[in-house]
């Protein structure tokens, strides 16, 4: 039982190969630079790593591409298509009219092509993967998993902003969330080695990259979580400034004469750790420059750890309590002073991190970093949203 998951980017496309009967990667690579000179499509089979530079002016031909490796007679990994049973798409709003997964039809796709202004730099990739796929395999049944659904059931007194409440009756304008299949699949991995229901359970999900958010999941579901109607919200982030006065973007967009639009840019590629550093978005530079005594650098963990800090101990808050806490995404698994700090002087709570134990983790791996009297789990967890997708895959095709 074979499941493609599909991640179209507006010129990437991300995919991976299940087999669903022991949910083993058979294979999975990233088409790079689509409709760009220079586009390339970077692949491992059988452990085996490779990168081929090839042209890719669309998706169609980018799947086209992905299909007739995964099939080559002497690299692929299936004989044909016909053993691809199902495809996942990760598609980043479901809007109020998705609350869970859904197996894509007609209508889902004209109700995905309504909901690309509330996602307009990643719904038109992910509508294209869906159309590329139909293309390639049309008798083969697509699900479209949604960023969105796992934060579906927020209360409104989380969700509402404080603007006139028509901007949300007759725009939407509310906060949707976002890294919902992360969210949900960390959870309920810590709900496996807790032993109990999910259901039973309080946990603060933090899931730092490039892009980052905190969930609180309080019985199975995200209660409140830190991005908002647009993954700007919250955290800061690589690039992205997060929660910041909107007083401040109307100054800026006055003093650098920036247009609406144009602060929105700003706000989300000049900002975040590039934007206080001024070195780079990408935490491994920073480092470096920080290590070497550039002062703008050194700020940049510190700040991102009190944000999270502050998120954590609002969420606590908010659920009445809190069971275990778990950091995963690229950063949140590497980044060892920046889950110390956020963790430091929380004893209030009962939240107490085995600081040895969390300068001295294996790369990949699940790991406990409480002490043994902390009276909250705190747990490093690696991601693996694309399971997620294939495993909703399967539920909803009823292949399972």
């Amino acid at each position: 039982m074979k499941v493609l998951v599909v991640n179209a980017g507006s010129s990437s496309l991300k995919f991976q190969l299940f087999d669903m009967e022991n949910e083993s990667v058979l294979a999975k690579g990233n088409c790079e630079k689509i409709g760009i000179d220079g586009s390339f499509i970077g692949y491992t089979i059988n452990g085996v790593k490779k990168e081929v530079l090839t042209p890719m002016p669309d998706h169609n031909v980018a799947m086209s591409l992905v299909l007739k490796l995964l099939t080559d007679e002497k690299e692929g990994v299936i004989s044909s298509l016909s053993e691809i049973q199902a495809v996942g798409h990760r598609v980043l709003h479901g809007g109020e009219i998705y609350t869970d997964s859904v197996l894509v039809d007609e209508e889902v796709l004209k109700n995905l092509e309504n909901l690309k202004p509330l996602g307009p730099l990643h719904m038109p990739a992910n509508i294209a993967g869906i159309y590329a796929c139909q293309k390639a395999m049309p008798n083969v049944p697509n699900v479209a998993v949604f960023d969105t659904a796992f934060h579906a059931q927020m209360p409104k007194e989380a969700f509402l902003y404080a603007v006139p409440y028509e901007a949300y009756t007759d725009w939407k304008v509310r906060r949707y969330g976002f890294h919902g299949t992360s969210h949900k699949f960390v959870s309920g991995e810590v709900a496996r080695v807790l032993g109990k229901n999910v259901e039973d359970l309080k946990i603060i999900t933090v899931h730092l990259g490039n892009g980052s958010s905190v969930a609180a999941v309080k019985g199975g579901h995200s209660v409140d979580t830190s991005m908002g109607f647009t993954p700007l919200e919250g955290l800061i982030m690589g690039t992205r400034s997060g929660d910041v006065d909107g007083s401040v973007a109307g100054f800026l967009a006055e003093k650098e004469g920036l247009t609406a639009g144009e602060m929105v840019t700003y706000l989300n590629k000049k900002c975040g750790a590039l934007g206080i550093s001024g070195v780079s978005s990408d935490m491994r530079d920073i480092n470096k420059a920080a290590e070497e005594g550039n002062e703008r650098a050194k700020l940049v963990v510190p700040m991102m750890a009190y944000r999270i800090k502050k998120y954590i101990g609002s969420y606590i808050a908010a659920m009445n309590g809190v069971d275990a806490i778990v950091f995963t995404g690229g950063i949140g698994e590497n980044q060892e002073d920046l889950r110390e700090l956020a963790l430091r002087d929380m004893d209030c709570f009962g939240i107490k991190i085995d600081v040895e134990k969390n300068n001295h983790l294996p790369r990949g791996t699940f790991e406990e970093i409480s002490t043994t009297d902390s009276k909250v789990k705190v747990y490093r967890i690696p991601t693996n949203e694309e399971l997620v997708i294939a495993r909703d895959t399967i539920r909803l095709s009823n292949l399972g």
